[in-house]
């Protein structure tokens, strides 16, 4: 799978650059607009396809009968905010005449991502109209809401002696002639978008970062989750924002994007400040079940689709996590820390209030510790493993909600750390008595009910009943990151994270090797999360366990080394590190990842290794 992506378009390529099947398409707001994009050109031999970030490059051949080249192929597609460009040179090579004709083979769709995804038609009638021109096509559809989609294509001669016949093109090359054509696409909609702030330039947003690395390897993968980020960012009135990944994700979620952006702050604050501005736009408001919405809350994810507009899904506007209540909090004050932007601070205080207050109301018995119970529209579990089947007890069973999941107590201890000093800053100090105040009792909380003595962990989560879940888990690690683990407890946690059964070499697993719903090759119940990983890098770090933080940099730095591309993943299966083989790919991981990219600079700058 190739893919190139600019703002909100991106092109998701077989192997040879084509587009035919399975989930290949080209995408905006969440709609597969093309299902099909293909040149046919008799015996022609592909020998290069190389992606680089919004732009395709391949070479191809056609050969004699001694194998050497008659006439060559070069093609350049480019994606744009507006659609892409798809740009063909060739040269004859030979001592004769050629004639080369090229016939493009396209299908539009125009359906919801989620339609594609689940392999349904729940989107309703999807009638495509189909109009070829002399020099391309229009191909249209009107939604079941009354949007009236289109893709507009036209193929223009650029150089030498070639023609256009609908989507068909004859290029004659006399021996040593040149000749070139461009096919354009552009993408329109009846909806009215936003006016965005222009993104920046690949070259200025890599001179931003300050990384460099000795081993050529390690340089590689640097300048990969570099380049990465930056194909991923979304322009919004807000200024850029970091879309979650590709091919499912390409849009704007909430907690992805803080955990991203505090990741990024050494070297790209304006990324934070984006963040935590359109937040705090889209802050809820009400109490609306179908959308997980409550007032202060702070967003899951926004989605732009069909099903999304016609609230066949909840997602339109989702409030199903949380954690990003408290973890835009950390960010805010991660942001002024770095920044010293008090202004913003001030600008942003209904948001970060209503967020604490939130937190304030969130727990799900008489003590102080942060709970969710889902609605039923939408996400079963609201924290970050957030797959249905990854809350369970020791013997297997699903965990009843409400449930208490250890890291997001500490994010929430974070919050109220973060608005104590928020509130010291503004010269309000009763009201930093109380949020301070609040930290501590949940930090004992945490640790009269989370600590399991006999396995040197935290519990995963507490069930409804307070019964805690009795496995081996990488939460603890993100209760390192946070700060609420006791000082004189944090050798004994590290240690035991770093034993066989989380650490695979390759980074730490979502649940250890010995628990009854151990699975390998799962989302949640075993697999490796590079982000995860960086987190637990972050609180060895934080806590002076400088050589493990080490360790686990560079696993994540030997990870993303035997990847195409050298492309960190969303994730990876959780097999263990085995001498001279690479790590076992996971089935439907994102790639690339914006926290896995960011994750990997993040863990890189904590253990000093670039």
């Amino acid at each position: 799978m190739q893919v190139l992506k600019e703002d909100g378009v991106f092109l998701v390529l077989g192997d040879h650059g084509d587009i035919s099947s399975a989930a290949e398409g080209v995408y905006r707001d969440d709609t597969r607009l093309l299902s099909r994009w293909s040149w046919a050109c008799t015996d022609l031999k592909i020998l290069s396809v190389q992606p680089i970030n919004d732009t395709l490059h391949q070479y191809g051949a056609l050969v004699g009968v001694n194998r050497s080249q008659v006439v060559g192929l070069s093609r350049t597609l480019v994606a744009t905010s507006a659609g892409f460009s798809d740009t063909w040179s060739l040269e004859n090579t030979s001592a004769e005449t050629r004639v080369v004709t090229l016939q493009l083979d396209v299908e539009g769709e125009f359906r919801d991502l989620f339609s594609v995804w689940s392999e349904t038609s729940a989107d309703g009638d999807r009638t495509v109209t189909r109009d070829v021109t002399s020099s391309g096509a229009v191909l249209s559809r009107q939604t079941s809401d009354g949007r009236r989609l289109s893709a507009s294509i036209v193929l223009q001669p650029v150089t030498g002696d070639v023609v256009v016949d609908g989507l068909l093109i004859t290029a004659t090359l006399s021996p040593g002639a040149r000749a070139s054509l461009v096919a354009s696409v552009t993408f329109d909609s009846t909806e009215r978008r936003p006016l965005a702030t222009p993104l920046p330039d690949y070259l200025s947003w890599r001179n931003s970062f300050d990384l460099h690395s000795e081993q050529s390897d390690h340089q590689k993968v640097i300048e990969r989750a570099i380049d990465d980020l930056r194909m991923l960012l979304l322009g919004t009135e807000h200024g850029p924002y970091p879309a979650a990944g590709l091919p499912w994700f390409s849009c704007i979620f909430g907690r992805d994007a803080i955990i991203t952006a505090q990741m990024l702050l050494p070297w790209r604050s304006d990324i934070a400040r984006s963040v935590l501005l359109l937040l705090a736009a889209n802050q809820g408001q009400r109490h609306d079940p179908f959308r997980e919405e409550e007032p202060g809350k702070i967003l899951h994810e926004v989605r732009l689709g069909e099903l999304s507009r016609l609230n066949r899904v909840p997602f339109g506007r989702y409030y199903g996590s949380v954690d990003a209540t408290p973890l835009y909090v950390g960010l805010l004050d991660a942001y002024v820390a770095a920044t010293g932007d008090q202004d913003l601070l001030i600008a942003l205080r209904p948001a970060w209030e209503g967020a604490v207050q939130w937190l304030m109301t969130k727990n799900a018995d008489a003590s102080d510790l942060i709970s969710f119970e889902p609605s039923g529209s939408g996400l079963a579990v609201q924290s970050w493993k957030d797959s249905a089947d990854s809350m369970n007890h020791e013997d297997g069973a699903p965990a009843e909600p409400p449930l208490s999941v250890a890291e997001v107590q500490g994010y929430a201890f974070a919050a109220f750390e973060a608005a104590a000093r928020f509130y010291s800053l503004l010269g309000e100090p009763a009201s930093a008595d109380t949020c301070r105040s609040r930290a501590q009792r949940l930090a004992a909380d945490v640790q009269r009910r989370f600590w399991l003595d006999d396995l040197d962990l935290y519990a995963m989560a507490l069930d409804r009943h307070g019964a805690p879940l009795r496995v081996a888990a990488s939460d603890s690690g993100h209760l390192l990151w946070s700060g609420i683990v006791p000082s004189d407890q944090a050798p004994r946690l590290v240690a035991r994270l770093m034993e066989p059964d989380l650490w695979t070499g390759w980074g730490v697993r979502t649940l250890g090797d010995g628990a009854r719903r151990f699975n390998p090759v799962s989302y949640h119940n075993g697999s490796v999360w590079p982000h995860d990983t960086a987190l637990m890098a972050g609180g060895l770090a934080r806590y002076g366990f400088r050589e493990e933080a080490r360790t686990v940099a560079l696993a994540l730095f030997d990870l993303a080394a035997t990847q195409p591309l050298h492309r960190m993943p969303e994730l990876i299966s959780g097999f263990a590190r085995q001498p001279r083989l690479d790590p076992v790919a996971y089935v439907h991981a994102c790639k690339p990842q914006a926290w896995s990219a960011a994750g990997l600079l993040y863990a890189a700058r904590a253990a000093g290794l670039a």
